[in-house]
């Protein structure tokens, strides 16, 4: 079947950006091949550059992936897979930014296209004029599906990370709570989730933390609404 990959950059807050890649087969995704990038190299807010270093990355894997024997324990499946066509989220300067790290794919007889937003402009490299295609046929349907599950998957990624950090950095600053009790807490819960969750009781029971300690935090707790 075709295979459809889509890259869409997404960065929320200005402090993370990140990256993702969906991938569709006979017109229908496959999510076991999706992937994701944290995006390490560029400033927050150059999507050009964003671009251009995922789809090194891409590309890159598909290099070391590809050579790998399908019964290493090491191979990915998904990155060794070469598609026919990589769709860009957005318009002629993340194409541009694109051409160059998909040479390879090229060369492979890869096509590469980029979907702008705004009118879904359809942009194909050598050709400054975008093709506008009618918004009921079934080739722009397709196209938009995959890029709007890229971004949908993108901002997903992303809101977990963002979630994440503020739960971390909210066990930093409970009361009384200083390294060691954040590791007996985390060890006897599993997750900064599941401390925030816990009830009185459950904090009363963890192990090294005294009762007086663990009624502060439940009250701190309780009176931030976490």
């Amino acid at each position: 079947p075709v295979r459809i990959e889509c890259f869409d950059i997404s960065h929320v807050g200005g402090t993370h950006t990140v990256a993702s890649m969906v991938v569709f087969e006979g017109g229908a995704p496959k999510k076991s091949d999706y992937r994701r990038f944290t995006i390490r190299e560029v400033d927050p807010g150059d999507d050009y550059a964003a671009m251009a270093e995922v789809l090194s990355r891409r590309y890159a894997q598909w290099e070391t992936q590809n050579e790998r024997s399908p019964y290493d324990a090491e191979r990915d499946a998904s990155f060794a897979a070469l598609p026919n066509l990589v769709v860009i989220d957005g318009g002629k300067g993340q194409l541009a930014a694109g051409l160059e790290p998909l040479a390879g794919f090229r060369e492979r007889g890869v096509a590469v296209v980029a979907l702008a937003k705004r009118i879904e402009e359809v942009f194909t490299p050598g050709d400054p004029k975008p093709i506008v295609l009618p918004h009921d046929t079934p080739e722009l349907q397709l196209l938009q599906r995959v890029r709007d599950e890229a971004h949908r998957f993108a901002i997903t990624h992303h809101r977990s990370r963002r979630d994440k950090a503020m739960t971390e950095s909210i066990m930093d600053d409970l009361p009384g709570i200083g390294p060691a009790r954040k590791r007996a807490l985390l060890k006897h819960f599993g997750s900064p989730e599941a401390v925030l969750a816990a009830s009185r009781e459950e904090l009363e029971k963890v192990p090294g933390l005294p009762q007086k300690v663990a009624r502060d935090l439940y009250a701190h707790l309780n009176k931030t609404g976490r």
